[in-house]
């Protein structure tokens, strides 16, 4: 990772290196199993919850699953019994090519808890292939002067098969003029030499066809044969000589068509046409060749688009032939250089969501990356917007989760909408985004509040029964269930004050009502109120309702007692005795008493309530001491300063 990158704060980055992401969960190396190809479906290629240690019931309950490159489905898991069995032939040469040993990587992805293991599957060789020759006949013309142990190049028999299975040997019919030379090139295949063992004589027979066979090491041996029709030409001393025998040239991708890829020379020492040369791709294989040869300047040049990662190299053979039928031959070694011509991949795995609040280190999703450049071009680094509550973890090889880095808070935020990006190190940087967005499922962590802390409601006395008499609110800050709130009234304190038959509230919308008619002079109610949510277990607020009873004017004053004993300052004690249920207006007394200087009287009646309430029909003396009293509020019972109104 580069250093400028390490430094930088903005960006959450997680270096994508090989030695780095060696992390294994299991702990182990990885399991290996190894199957020729073309075997059947369905066979079993062993059982891979006994290989790692595995009980078999954990496939099921922790989410098995094999997961391969591309997301090619090659093999199944049977998490009944953990065997591993084939899901569909396997060709090797299809998956593999030249690639010998041919192994195919695969990973067991456990996703509660995440876990993973590697395991490979190699494939092993079957002799399926029989040699191939390029043409049915090949054609050479050969001077009648060419000494013995000339050698002439014939073109190879390509064979699919790999190591063993491959050519090994060629060998052509019994004759008395030629035998085949079986030699290796570097890449270790098999080519053949025609090597002439007697001088011709184009007088004795003008033209020769032998059978070439060229026959593999795989058992039984496979083979595949090809005509070698020999034209024996008059003299031509010399064949013409390539300049050198090996050319090496390196060639980015990117180059455009017709580019110049290198340009080939070879001499003849002849003169005239048996000393002009004319080239061409020996194999001729122009159809699989992104190369095409000039025959006269011998200059190579790209027909078709490069592809490191489809090809990264080719060996190039190119004739040269002079007039007279003899050739020389050289190979030209082109190196296709890498170029950052692909943008990272990324594969989802798992994705959770909705994803808990208030549950740090919960593994949101598993995804992995690839980039099938090479060098730093296939390097990558990847990173998420720095200022989500959320974390990058490498796991293992090439395989990421991203967790929660601390709890959540849906309250605040309930959706989050992250962009996973994934960029090389090459030249230019190529980069690939996903977006993923993860919703947050409430958990019941917030109480309902009520919007007031305590609520003072007013209603007259002597209301009419199931009186709608205010309301009160509260609210929740969770969602769905967690956030229906209930309304009830709490137990007063007083046991014996009967609430259940004065007051009740709506248990959906807070209403309260009178259940029957209040009385000022009897009650005052001050209540707790109770909100109760849906969640489990459930959660609780409360505040305070005092219902004020508004007094109204429903009671007349009443003396405190029934009989009272009448005096003035200047006379005697005077009594007066009242029968009981005396009639209305009944004159209890009358008296009179005087001063010096003024002379007071008064008369008691009974009032019109009768029971032993009075009221004074003339100016009470100032210091009347008898006092009465009145049960409605200060307003409606100053009964003591209004004896004489009436």
């Amino acid at each position: 990772m580069e250093t400028a990158l390490a430094k930088t704060p903005q960006k959450r980055q997680v270096m994508f290196l090989a030695i780095l992401l060696l992390l294994w969960e299991a702990g182990s190396e990885a399991v290996r199993y190894s199957i020729p190809e073309e075997t059947e479906s369905g066979y079993s290629v062993g059982n891979l919850a006994k290989d790692l240690g595995l009980g078999v019931g954990e496939l099921a309950t922790r989410g098995a699953r094999i997961h391969y490159k591309g997301n090619k489905e090659l093999l199944q898991l049977d998490i009944k019994t953990g065997n591993l069995l084939l899901y569909k032939k396997l060709d090797r040469e299809a998956l593999c090519g030249a690639t010998e040993p041919c192994i195919l990587h695969f990973q067991l992805l456990l996703e509660n808890p995440v876990q993973f293991f590697q395991a490979d599957l190699q494939l092993a060789d079957i002799n399926d292939h029989s040699p191939e020759f390029p043409e049915r006949e090949m054609l050479l013309k050969i001077s009648e002067g060419t000494q013995p142990e000339t050698v002439f190049p014939l073109k190879i028999a390509q064979d699919f098969d790999i190591g063993s299975n491959t050519v090994q040997n060629y060998t052509i019919s019994p004759n008395s003029h030629f035998h085949v030379a079986t030699h290796t090139r570097g890449d270790g295949r098999k080519y053949p030499e025609l090597v002439l063992d007697k001088a011709l004589d184009r007088e004795e027979r003008p033209e020769l066809s032998l059978t070439l066979t060229a026959l593999d090491g795989g058992a039984p041996p496979r083979s595949g044969t090809t005509t070698v029709r020999i034209v024996i030409l008059d003299n031509n001393d010399n064949a013409p000589e390539f300049l050198q025998s090996l050319y090496e040239v390196q060639v980015p991708e990117n180059s455009p068509l017709n580019s110049l890829i290198v340009a080939v020379s070879a001499r003849d020492l002849d003169a005239g046409a048996y000393g002009s040369v004319a080239y061409a791709l020996f194999q001729g294989d122009e159809v699989t060749q992104p190369f095409v040869v000039d025959q006269i300047t011998g200059e190579i040049r790209l027909k078709r688009a490069l592809d490191f990662e489809a090809t990264p190299y080719y060996n190039v053979e190119i004739v040269a032939t002079d007039g007279g039928g003899l050739s020389g031959k050289c190979t030209v070694a082109i190196e296709v250089v890498d170029v950052n011509d692909n943008a990272p991949e990324l594969t989802l795995s798992t994705l959770s969501s909705p994803t808990p609040e208030n549950a740090p280190e919960t593994v949101v999703a598993v995804f992995s990356v690839s980039d099938p450049d090479s060098g730093d071009n296939g390097r990558m680094i990847c990173y998420i917007q720095n200022d989500l509550p959320f974390l990058l973890k490498p796991t293992f090889k090439n395989f990421y989760t991203l967790v929660t880095q601390r709890k959540l808070d849906r309250e605040s935020q309930a959706e989050y909408n992250i962009t996973i990006t994934v960029t090389d190190l090459g030249t230019p940087r190529l980069k690939t985004e996903y977006n993923i967005t993860v919703l947050v499922s409430d958990v019941n962590d917030n109480a309902p509040a009520f919007t007031q802390t305590s609520y003072t409601l007013f209603v007259r006395e002597n209301n009419s029964p199931a009186l709608h008499i205010g309301s009160v609110s509260a609210t929740d800050r969770d969602s769905g269930t967690n956030a229906q709130v209930t309304y009830s009234l709490l137990p007063p304190q007083d046991p014996h004050l009967p609430l259940a038959s004065l007051v009740s509230i709506n248990a959906d919308n807070g209403h309260l009502f009178a259940l029957r008619s209040l009385d000022y002079e009897a009650l005052q109610l001050r209540l707790t109120l109770t909100a109760l949510d849906g969640g489990s277990p459930p959660r609780t607020g409360t505040s305070q309702v005092l219902i004020v009873i508004v007094d109204i004017n429903d009671n007349a004053p009443e003396f405190a007692q029934r009989l009272y004993e009448v005096r003035s300052r200047a006379a005697s004690a005077g009594r007066c005795s009242v029968p009981e249920g005396p009639f209305p207006g009944h004159l209890v007394d009358m008296s009179s008493t005087g001063t010096l200087s003024q002379n007071y009287q008064y008369e008691v009646y009974v009032a019109e309530s009768a029971e032993s309430q009075f009221k004074f029909l003339k100016p009470i003396l100032p210091n009347f001491l008898g006092e009465g009293t009145g049960r409605d509020s200060e307003t409606n019972s100053n009964s003591r300063n209004h004896f004489g109104l009436n």
